[in-house]
């Protein structure tokens, strides 16, 4: 069978892609590697509990917000999503003093504020900035702040939930930064339940619109012929033709399965695979004993002995799922940390006697995402954007072969907004690609 757009990749962008193109009347397969669908959104199970990889919390699902319409047309603003503390979504700790970041431009202001009367001003003009047209991509996202605040502290409070991105003064866009922060001072939630929940809702909606969704179909390599692919070649022997190709896997890897291209130059497949990675990440999913941790509504954001910024800072996230027993007892919770040693320590100064708490753990590292995801370096943000050169780092879904297209967190902007936003755009791309 012969499918109008053949997808590579189950991870969210991909399978968004999917989900639009099929709601559009096209005919979509998407061949995904791992025995199960959902890149970094997928889910695992260990002993009873199910367990998270990537997805912690959301922003901007409000109408109106980041979020609301792309996921409104994806059928996901009906799952069970639960509001995170308007008062501190975001609770940041440096050195033993903790700020709340709130939801809503002006209380975010005003809680601030308080702590930092002397930028109030600065504040201002930094939230107006956050809700105003997107910053050029070659503005430096430190060199902004600095310039905008006196205070360095503020910038390391400003910045302390950007766990969610990596934080580099050289290289970091501020639209980068802008779009970590925005739709979750907007708005945050979480999940009361899995994310394959996201998963689910989105393969059955393929599948009910008559897509297929193939695992354990790793593509090997894209044939192409007069300029364009015409098939991809599975580790399970099969053969899948398509009209056109859309790629949700690293933009290096994508290129290494045209194997013999008269389109592709070899000095844009060399800048492809020069492109720098950003970290990985570190999880530490805990089982907790019964009755022993009330759950928290917001996310602690720890830091010991440096700026935000440095790498070698300590450094942890904290975060709940939601009980899903009716309780007000904390039963899962996740550590993320980059730095590869024990964050319990550091977590403890936060939630004292947390070891103790603990009655399994489960630990996934850098190597443990690349071998599922096949993220190069086990990267948790795809391609390092770099302000100083982005038109190399931030990518169009476009390529040189007229019918392959990107998508993913490699693309433009990372995250689970940059991710939508960038699969909205490779789907407006594929639906008018026939009217150029």
């Amino acid at each position: 069978m012969k499918y109008d757009v053949v997808v590579i990749g189950s991870g969210f962008g991909g399978l968004a892609c999917a989900q639009l193109l099929s709601k559009a009347g096209r005919s979509v397969l998407v061949l995904e590697a791992h025995w199960q669908p959902g890149g970094c959104m997928q889910s695992y199970q260990r002993k009873g509990h199910t367990f998270d990889t990537g997805l912690h919390y959301v922003g901007g699902l409000d109408e109106g917000e980041a979020l609301h319409d792309i996921f409104g047309q994806l059928g996901l603003l009906g799952l069970p999503w639960h509001r995170m503390d308007v008062e501190g979504t975001d609770q940041i700790t440096i050195d033993g003093h903790t700020w709340c970041l709130a939801q809503g431009f002006d209380r975010f202001v005003e809680i601030l504020a308080a702590d930092f009367p002397h930028q109030r001003a600065a504040l201002r003009k930094y939230v107006d900035m956050l809700q105003g047209p997107d910053p050029d991509p070659s503005v430096n996202a430190w060199q902004w702040l600095s310039e905008t605040f006196s205070d360095k502290l503020l910038i390391d409070v400003l910045s302390g939930s950007c766990l969610k991105t990596e934080l580099r003064r050289e290289t970091l866009p501020l639209l980068a930064f802008v779009h970590s922060q925005k739709s979750y001072i907007q708005s945050s939630w979480r999940l009361k339940g899995d994310s394959g929940l996201v998963v689910r809702s989105l393969v059955d909606d393929i599948k009910r619109m008559g897509g297929d969704v193939i695992c354990r179909s790793e593509v090997k390599e894209l044939v192409e012929q007069n300029g364009r692919i015409v098939a991809a070649l599975c580790d399970n022997g099969e053969r899948y033709e398509g009209d056109l190709f859309i790629s949700d896997i690293h933009p290096a890897q994508t290129f290494g399965l045209v194997k013999d291209s008269k389109v592709l130059k070899k000095i844009f497949r060399t800048r492809m695979m020069m492109l720098e990675n950003t970290y990985g990440m570190y999880t530490f999913s805990l089982v907790l004993k019964p009755q022993t941790l009330p759950y928290f509504n917001h996310n602690k954001f720890v830091y010991e002995g440096g700026s935000v910024w440095d790498e070698a800072t300590s450094k942890v996230m904290l975060s709940c799922r939601v009980p899903e027993d009716g309780s007000n007892d904390a039963t899962l919770l996740d550590l993320l940390t980059p730095c590869d040693s024990d964050p319990m320590a550091l977590a403890e100064t936060v939630v004292p006697g947390l070891r103790d708490m603990v009655s399994e753990q489960y630990v996934s590292t850098p190597h443990t995402w690349q071998r599922f995801t096949h993220t190069p370096g086990g990267s948790a943000y795809g391609i390092r954007k770099d302000c100083r050169q982005p038109l190399f780092t931030m990518l169009s879904p476009r390529t040189p072969l007229s019918n392959l297209l990107l998508t993913g967190q490699n693309v433009m902007l990372h995250g689970l907004e940059g991710v939508a936003m960038t699969a909205r755009q490779t789907c407006d791309i594929v639906l008018n690609i026939n009217n150029e």
